[in-house]
C-alpha cells in the first residue's frame, strides 16, 4: 500500500466520512495541534525518568485519548461519530486527582517559574504549550460549529497535568526549578 495518494495536492483533506476540505481550515488546525501534542507526549515518555515511572501507564492513557479526541475533531458525518472510539468520561477527574497526589509531595509554587534544567522538563512544558495551543484552536472551532462535548475541559485541565509533571521531573531529577525574575 502507497502511503501518498496525491490527493492532497490541491491544498485540501479528507475528514473520516470522505467530506473534503481547505488544509488550513480551522478543523484541520484543531486536530492537526491534537496530532502535534500527541508527538510531544511520545517525546516525554522517551526519557528514562518517565518511561522508568509508574506514570508511564498514565501518560499513555493521555496519548489514547488525544488521539481519539482528534479523530473526532475529524468526523463531521453523523453515521461515521458512532464508529469513533470513545474518550473515558472521568478522565478529568483522573487528571485533577493525579494532580492533587502529585502536588502533596512537591514544595508550595510560590512564583513563576521558567521551563528548563533538563530536556525531560523542557519536553513537559512543551507538552504544556502545545496543549494550551490547541485549546485555543478548539475554542477558534467551536465558535463556528460543534465540538466534542467536554474537549475543551480536558485539554484545559491537561495543560495543568503538564505544568504539575514538569515539577515532579525537577524533583525526580534532582534538578532545582528555575524561579522567574523580572529584569531591570
Amino acid at each position: 500500500m502507497r502511503i501518498y495518494t496525491r490527493t492532497g495536492d490541491d491544498g485540501t483533506t479528507s475528514l473520516f466520512g470522505g467530506q473534503r476540505i481547505s488544509k488550513d481550515d480551522l478543523r484541520i488546525e484543531a486536530y492537526g495541534t491534537l496530532d502535534e501534542l500527541n508527538v510531544c507526549l511520545g517525546a516525554l515518555g522517551s526519557h528514562a525518568v518517565v518511561a522508568e515511572s509508574s506514570d508511564l501507564s498514565f501518560l499513555r492513557s493521555v496519548q489514547s485519548d488525544v488521539f481519539s479526541w482528534g479523530s473526532h475533531l475529524a468526523t463531521t458525518d453523523p453515521k461515521m461519530i458512532q464508529h469513533l472510539p470513545e474518550v473515558p468520561g472521568g478522565r478529568v477527574a483522573e487528571m485533577e486527582a493525579w494532580m492533587d497526589e502529585k502536588n502533596e509531595a512537591l514544595e508550595p509554587l510560590t512564583q513563576f517559574l521558567l521551563p528548563g534544567g533538563h530536556l525531560a522538563i523542557a519536553d513537559a512544558h512543551a507538552c504544556r504549550v502545545v496543549c494550551r495551543r490547541a485549546e485555543r484552536r478548539v475554542i477558534s472551532l467551536a465558535n463556528s460549529t460543534d465540538v466534542p462535548e467536554g474537549l475543551v475541559a480536558y485539554l484545559n485541565r491537561l495543560s495543568d497535568v503538564f505544568f504539575v509533571w514538569s515539577r515532579v521531573l525537577h524533583k525526580a531529577l534532582d534538578v532545582p526549578e528555575i524561579p522567574w525574575e523580572s529584569t531591570p
